[in-house]
């Protein structure tokens, strides 16, 4: 039962041809190879030639004896079997042998049969278990070689596989991000488009969302509520693009009956114009509730209470606050003053108190660092530049958004577009970081709103028609 067959082999060493011979008959019975050796070198030759399981040597013999041979065998063979043979009783040379050799086991001349064939077979299982947990450990080596192997692989995949997968993210973050930009400057594009019919006021759409997105911001409403609430402000009244001119520059509290019941569904229309696209659902929602009020009185829903949300309150307070400034509500003109006592009056019945109070400071909020820019002609602009402002035309129409950045195509387009109306465009370039140090900015006094041309001049104290509802 050697690593190369699997036939048991016991080499018997003793300097009497009898004893060897009288070993060979009483194991050959078990199937075992037998070897022997007349001495202990001559067992080291064996040894040194064939493979042995178990080696049962005589301790006297004449020039090297059992103790010398076995501690032999053991250094250059350790695996092998060792069982020691005495016919004296000489206890210390025994006890030699068992230190020196390692024995495994000792057995007293005259030998029984029964005894020596345990101790044999004894001495093969241990042999056995010994090939086996070699076999076992290697096995376990070789395969922790192959794991670290397949582990540094699958480490090197993941990693590769991890740094695809950032790429492609960071890919559709940017492409997200360049998405929801083109969205947002399509909304302020379409916003735009009322505020070129006659009766338009320039960036009123723009100054309601902002104002509608600094309450909610105020009131604490999140990101994505504050995101709604402006994109509601810019198409707050995308729902009176069927108007006449005429109806479109009418205050509210001069329309007749039938003007109003057309009024009135504005919110309506604003909110099936909208519906269609996915992400300004809930904008809809905010363009149809701009008018609810907590009392009830409002309209299309007439809803009351906590069924007029913040971010519709948010929306509305805003609106008031421009419409009473910009003649939309009524004939009369609001300064920034009194329409703003015209919302505090409106606390409790059109909006919760705490809608107002953040109101009032929305209107001192502003950037808290001053945009990091210089203004520069259409003939000095140059690729690569960055607009830190919104490019406006005149009249309040939207051009480009800040944030872009010139190419060489666009720098022709507006040089041409500038030289063709006759316009002056006030364009203003970001400054890099180095140019421009944060400037602090003190709070805000109450925006004023655009006016129609020839506006009269607005009363000493805000009177509005009862009943008067703002556009």
């Amino acid at each position: 039962m050697t690593e190369e067959t699997a036939q048991p082999v016991v080499l018997f060493v003793d300097d009497e041809p009898s004893i060897l011979s009288a070993l060979r008959r009483l194991v050959r019975p078990q199937g075992y190879r037998v070897l022997l050796a007349s001495g202990g070198a001559a067992g080291l030759e064996i040894l040194a030639q064939e493979p042995v399981d178990v080696v049962v040597s005589d301790m006297r013999m004449p020039e090297m004896d059992g103790a010398m041979f076995l501690e032999q065998v053991r250094e250059r063979w350790p695996s092998v079997g060792r069982i020691l043979l005495t016919g004296y009783a000489d206890i210390q040379a025994t006890v030699a042998a068992v230190n020196r050799g390692q024995i495994q086991r000792h057995i007293s001349k005259p030998w029984d049969d029964r005894e020596l064939l345990l101790a044999i077979d004894d001495a093969l299982a241990r042999r056995r278990l010994e090939l086996e947990n070699r076999a076992l450990l290697q096995l376990t080596k070789t395969q922790n070689a192959e794991l670290q192997s397949l582990n540094a692989d699958l480490s090197q995949r993941v990693r590769a596989r991890t740094q695809e997968i950032e790429q492609v993210n960071a890919m559709l973050e940017k492409s997200f991000e360049q998405v929801k930009e083109n969205f947002l400057l399509s909304i302020q594009v379409f916003s735009g488009l009322l505020e070129l019919r006659e009766g338009g006021l320039a960036g009123y759409s723009r100054q309601v969302a902002d104002l509608a997105r600094r309450t909610a911001r105020r009131m604490g409403l999140g990101p994505r509520v504050e995101e709604d609430v402006h994109s509601a402000g810019l198409l707050h009244e995308i729902g009176k693009i069927g108007f006449p001119d005429a109806l479109l520059r009418k205050p509210v509290s001069t329309m007749n009956a039938e003007e109003i019941a057309r009024y009135r569904r504005h919110t309506l229309n604003g909110e099936a114009a909208l519906l269609p696209l996915g992400q300004l659902q809930h904008v809809a929602r905010l363009v149809r509730s701009q008018h609810e009020r907590i009392d009830g009185k409002g309209f299309p829903d007439g809803l009351s209470g906590n069924a007029v949300g913040l971010a519709s309150q948010a929306l509305s307070v805003a609106s008031d606050y421009c419409a009473a400034q910009s003649g939309r509500m009524a004939e009369q003109h609001f300064s920034p003053a009194q329409a703003l006592q015209l919302i505090r009056g409106g606390a409790g019945t059109r909006y919760e108190p705490e809608i107002v109070e953040a109101f009032e400071l929305a209107l001192t909020d502003e950037p808290e660092d001053k945009p990091r820019d210089r203004q520069v002609s259409p003939q000095d602009v140059e690729p690569g530049m960055v607009l830190a402002r919104d490019l406006l035309t005149p009249k309040g129409t939207l051009l480009l958004a800040a944030g872009h950045v010139f190419d060489a195509r666009l720098v022709r387009q507006i040089r041409e577009f500038a030289g063709r109306e006759g316009v002056r465009l006030a364009l203003y370039i970001r400054l890099p970081d180095e140019e421009a140090g944060p400037v602090r900015a003190r709070p805000a006094a109450a925006p004023s709103v655009p006016t129609a041309p020839n506006a009269p001049t607005a009363p000493t104290a805000p009177t509005v028609p009862q009943g008067a509802s703002h556009g």
